[in-house]
């Protein structure tokens, strides 16, 4: 099992995805870069957790 995902968490991923789908990639690194430019003030490690979730759906695509 891996690390449970909260409802915040699968919210905004679900947002930037709906909005920016074209922008994302199955790079974590890219991901990480977008996502600190959209979502202004958020903490480092929410930004990476959605980055990486982000990630994890596009490869799942």
């Amino acid at each position: 099992m891996g690390r449970i995902k909260t409802k915040l968490t699968k919210r905004l991923t679900l947002e930037l995805l709906e909005k920016h789908r074209d922008k994302l990639s199955t790079e974590f690194d890219a991901n990480k870069k977008l996502v600190a430019e959209l979502m202004v003030g958020t903490s480092k490690k929410l930004r990476n957790v959605i980055a990486g979730y982000v990630t994890r759906l596009k490869k799942k695509d």
